[in-house]
C-alpha cells in the first residue's frame, strides 16, 4: 500500500487502511522535515499543532477511496510575513479541496458528454460519492480555467 500512495506523493508515508462498506479508508502523514510557507517563501520545520483531513481519490478495486492525512501546521518565522502559522500543502490536491486532482479530472471524464444528474449517477455507482452541482461546479471551473 506504500507504494500506491507514493505514487500520489513521495513526501506522504502509509499508516494503515481500512475496508468498510464498500469505502476504503487509507491514512498517511507527511515524511518532509521542512515545509514553505505559501504566503512568503520562508521554510519552517517547527511544527505548531496536526489535525486530520480527508479527501477523496480513485477507486481501488470497486472500492471508494477517502484518503485520511494527518496534515500538519507549521510556525512561519519571517517577521516580515502575515500569517504566524500555515498548513502544509501538497501538489496532488488543491487548497481546501476534497477531491485529489486526478479524481476530479475522472469525474470531468466521465460527465463532459451527459447530464450532471446522470454523471452524478454514474459516479456515485463506483467511483465517488458526488452530487450533480458539484459536477456542474468542476466543468465550469475547468472551462473558465479557475
Amino acid at each position: 500500500m506504500d507504494e500506491f500512495i507514493k505514487q500520489l506523493d513521495p513526501n506522504l508515508d502509509y499508516i494503515s487502511h481500512e475496508i468498510k462498506d464498500g469505502k476504503c479508508y487509507i491514512t498517511v502523514t507527511s515524511n518532509r522535515k521542512e515545509v514553505t510557507c505559501p504566503f512568503c517563501g520562508w521554510p519552517s520545520s517547527r511544527i505548531h499543532s496536526t489535525y486530520n483531513r480527508t479527501f477523496q481519490d480513485l477507486p481501488i478495486q470497486g472500492n471508494k477511496v477517502f484518503i485520511i492525512i494527518r496534515n500538519r501546521k507549521f510556525f512561519c518565522d519571517n517577521s516580515d510575513c502575515n500569517h504566524t502559522t500555515f498548513a502544509e500543502r501538497f501538489d496532488f490536491i488543491s487548497y481546501k479541496a476534497k477531491k485529489t486532482r486526478r479524481l476530479e479530472d475522472e469525474i470531468v471524464r466521465l460527465s463532459i458528454n451527459c447530464s450532471s444528474i446522470t454523471a452524478s449517477k454514474i459516479l456515485k455507482e463506483n467511483v465517488v460519492d458526488i452530487g450533480k452541482s458539484t459536477v456542474c461546479n468542476l466543468l465550469k471551473k475547468r472551462n473558465t480555467g479557475n
